[in-house]
């Protein structure tokens, strides 16, 4: 597997030879100083250039970044259209010594209205279009503390959703039970955690994408419980997770409110759990 020396090498060395591409911006973990470093980290690059469409017409510069695994191009994906600007193009590839580059083409005469990005790192600018950027860090990514609002629709979908998986679960309905514990009712419990996480270190800590640091940055009881929310295939065990994601839930929102003097639902909480309770012990019509 190539070195980071040598893919830095390898990405900013293309980009002097190429008169096309003007600037190379890097972002993402590898630019984050506080991030764990290993060997799946992505090099997420920006290349901004006076064409854009002349590197999606000829593709034969791929091949000076490794031998490709896999690829996909999202920017003409029919099954999965993209909504986000146009005018830029993105390679997201997977070459054969593991290595993986997501590399952008964004036009170089709009650099001024590509999104700003606190994990940014300058690796080149020929014309100083860029200036100076700020050292990276991680402060775009970091939780904000929640209004009442905010808290109050949190513990609302949460409730709300858990009745779906209660459902589901009753009609014997895997695929549909499994999609609302670990999609709507998970996404909740995952903002709660972040928000909790927040109080804890006066919001200054990175939960990381979809709660990968939770591990270090729970309380190892709380992460304990965390894990009891995973189930597999089996009914009965995926109720049981239902029940830890709801006693996690609750208990976890309880010590944000306090600390944030917001009201906790409980009547939503408690009509929902006893709902819980009765479907599971409901017997199915035959």
């Amino acid at each position: 597997m190539r070195s980071e020396r040598e893919m830095l090498d390898t990405i900013v060395g293309f980009a002097r030879e190429d008169e096309r591409i003007r600037a190379v911006i890097m972002n993402g973990s590898r630019a984050n100083p506080d991030a764990p470093r290993d060997r799946f980290q992505d090099y997420d690059i920006v290349y901004a250039v006076t064409d854009v469409g002349a590197f999606v017409r000829d593709r034969s510069w791929i091949g000076r970044f490794g031998e490709v695994l896999i690829m996909q191009t999202p920017d003409d994906s029919q099954l999965f259209p993209p909504s986000e600007d146009r005018n830029r193009f993105a390679y997201l590839m997977l070459f054969q010594d593991g290595n993986r580059i997501d590399l952008t083409f964004y036009p170089a005469d709009r650099l001024r209205e590509m999104a700003p990005d606190s994990l940014s790192l300058l690796l080149l600018d020929k014309d100083g279009a860029v200036g100076e950027l700020p050292p990276p860090s991680n402060r775009d990514y970091l939780p904000k503390p929640p209004t009442a609002g905010q808290f109050a629709d949190c513990c609302n979908e949460f409730w709300w959703v858990a009745t779906y998986v209660a459902k589901g679960l009753w009609r014997g309905e895997l695929s549909y039970a499994k999609y609302h514990a670990d999609g709507p009712v998970r996404d909740m419990l995952h903002l709660m955690l972040n928000w909790h996480i927040g109080v804890r270190t006066g919001f200054t800590a990175d939960p990381g994408k979809l709660g990968k640091y939770y591990k270090r940055l729970l309380e190892p009881e709380r992460w304990k419980a965390f894990t009891a929310t995973y189930a597999d295939a089996d009914e009965e065990k995926m109720w049981r997770a239902l029940f830890a994601m709801c006693d996690l839930f609750r208990d976890t929102s309880q010590a944000v409110a306090s600390h944030f003097g917001y009201r906790y639902p409980a009547e939503e909480d408690e009509n929902v759990t006893g709902y819980l309770r009765r479907v599971k012990a409901m017997p199915r019509s035959s």
